[in-house]
């Protein structure tokens, strides 16, 4: 590609945050890369639950006005800008972006890309960076991860989860693995090394404690909320660290928020006194991967330490093509999905040498 022709793209576009059925498929012009730039012809895009709260209005990092969803993507390489002398046409690459990733092609920064590794597929190379980089920051940055160390993930059966439970093996932690749906807990005894997985359920706190056994819960992958939090807080031991990286209480399965639903979830929402932290000597932590984007040194170092860990691919439960994403986007919501929901854009399942 000439680096100084324009490029039309696919890109689906948000009019404004509110409801997910305004997302529109479009062409638009791509100008070419900027001199610290690279274009990427995507292949891939990985899913993620910040794109639903974004497209709802219900996340505080949405961008007013018109938007394009998506923070993660994987493809090759088109063209590169002047001033960019690690790139060439044709490398593949994994990216992380902002927002905007729902599209068929993107200029990024070229910090903002890395290898797909070797052997993976672009799909497996679209569910890395974010996930990968929330489990990896949330158990060994906040939660100080320790060999022998018990932890509580949720969502155990979501990209997050997977890629925590492993992160958490490669540390010799034992995991306790919870999920809302009977068919999880089929799939992570048979595919995943959990040491105890649990269906969330109006006995959850019990079957935690049983888990438990005499073991202390020093840390928890919270992404829940409401009562199953608060009952985690409760079984949660001195010392312990609670990660609150997520909400899926408040995930609506339409396409607008439930309003009244919501209000109803704020209000009734565990209340944690910081009065009283000290006298149990407990640690409540959270954080959002999208607000560390600006931090680059701090990203590049981190995943660095992820990939050291030789983690193998993402599970790749769900692969939609570019014109279904708003099929792909329901059944995501409806949380019946395992792994990694990615939306392809071009024939791109062979594994690359």
């Amino acid at each position: 590609m000439n680096t100084k022709l324009m490029l039309e793209r696919e890109v689906y576009r948000m009019p404004k945050a509110g409801s997910i059925s305004d997302l529109q498929l479009l062409k638009e012009e791509l100008a070419p890369p900027k001199a610290d730039e690279v274009c990427v012809q995507v292949r891939a895009i990985g899913l993620n639950f910040a794109d639903i709260f974004a497209m709802q209005g219900l996340y505080s990092a949405t961008p007013d006005g018109s938007f394009v969803p998506g923070l993660e993507y994987s493809g090759e390489i088109i063209a590169v800008g002047d001033e960019v002398a690690e790139w060439k046409v044709g490398d593949k690459v994994v990216g992380a972006t902002k927002f905007g990733g729902y599209v068929s092609h993107i200029n990024s920064h070229h910090r903002y890309v890395i290898p797909l590794p070797e052997g993976w597929s672009f799909e497996e190379g679209a569910g890395f960076l974010v996930q990968g980089l929330t489990a990896y920051y949330a158990l060994v940055e906040l939660g100080n991860l320790q060999k022998g160390m018990t932890v509580l993930i949720h969502s155990a059966a979501g990209g997050v989860g997977i890629l925590a439970n492993r992160i958490c093996k490669k540390y010799g932690a034992y995991t306790i693995g919870s999920v809302g749906r009977p068919d999880k807990v089929d799939f992570l005894q048979k595919e995943e090394a959990y040491d105890a997985v649990i269906l969330r359920n109006k006995i959850f706190y019990d079957k935690l404690k049983n888990a438990l056994g005499r073991r202390p819960l020093r840390l928890i992958m919270e992404c829940i909320g409401g009562k199953i939090l608060e009952q985690g807080w409760e079984a949660m031991a001195p010392m312990g660290r609670m990660v609150v990286y997520g909400n899926a209480s408040f995930t609506s399965h339409s396409a607008k928020p439930d309003y009244p639903q919501l209000i109803w979830k704020y209000l009734q929402r565990p209340k944690i006194d910081p009065l009283r932290l000290p006298t149990q000597n407990k640690s409540l932590m959270g954080f959002n991967l999208i607000y560390l984007y600006e931090q680059t040194d701090m990203m590049h170092q981190l995943l660095h330490e992820l990939q050291a860990l030789q983690l193998k691919p993402q599970h790749i439960g769900h692969v939609f093509e570019f014109t279904e994403m708003q099929e792909a986007i329901q059944l995501f919501q409806q949380g019946k999905t395992v792994g990694k929901v990615v939306v392809k854009t071009h024939s791109s399942w062979n594994r690359t040498s």
